[in-house]
């Protein structure tokens, strides 16, 4: 069984997410945006080790923490090739990395077996990311709107991107980058982005 800590944090309200098999005692963490300290504090009282990081794009909400985490842990760091081409004024500086991934790409960690799938338009190397019924957005899909388009993506990418998770079949808990968690059925029936 999937379980989710959620942490809101900096000046953005970017959520990070801790992510792990019940049983296991690894884990990873999607977009830690800011304050290191605060997530490995967090890990220490779920008494979990970080295996991974997992980025659904690169910009600077969504990495700022990236390098002091994995300084500090040595876990890899997962980031979408398409991504490592934005300019450094939307990532705050050089991208920090060791492996990317990419559509249809599968990671076995924590326990869990979590699907990348590649929705560009927020950026380049935008992905969700589908661990058991649970949809992790980023930045492609919010509660009732989805991510703006005029820092390093594109409009027509993000309406393919949309339209692609709008036809999956099956309705999935979504944990987007900002703002409060929605299901994709409630994001079909009511979202306007979705239509």
């Amino acid at each position: 069984m999937l379980n989710v800590s959620t942490l809101t944090l900096g000046m953005y309200q970017t959520n990070t997410y801790i992510i792990h098999e019940e049983a296991s005692k690894t884990c990873c963490v999607i977009d830690p945006g800011y304050e290191a300290n605060t997530i490995l504090k967090k890990l220490d009282q779920l008494g979990l080790t970080l295996d991974a990081i997992l980025l659904t794009h690169g910009h600077f909400d969504h990495v700022g923490a990236v390098r002091d985490l994995a300084a500090d842990t040595g876990c890899r760091v997962f980031l979408c090739a398409d991504d490592t081409r934005l300019p450094p004024m939307f990532t705050a500086g050089k991208l920090y990395y060791t492996d990317t991934y990419a559509e249809g790409s599968v990671l076995n960690m924590a326990g869990l077996s979590i699907h990348v799938l590649h929705t560009p338009g927020h950026t380049p190397g935008s992905v969700c990311l589908l661990v058991d019924d649970v949809l992790f957005s980023g930045d492609t899909l919010f509660a009732g709107s989805c991510g703006r388009t005029d820092i390093g993506g594109d409009w027509v990418s993000m309406q393919k991107s949309l339209k692609r998770l709008a036809a999956m079949e099956a309705d999935f808990t979504v944990c987007p980058g900002h703002g409060d968690s929605t299901t994709l059925a409630d994001e079909k029936r009511y979202n306007p982005y979705m239509r």
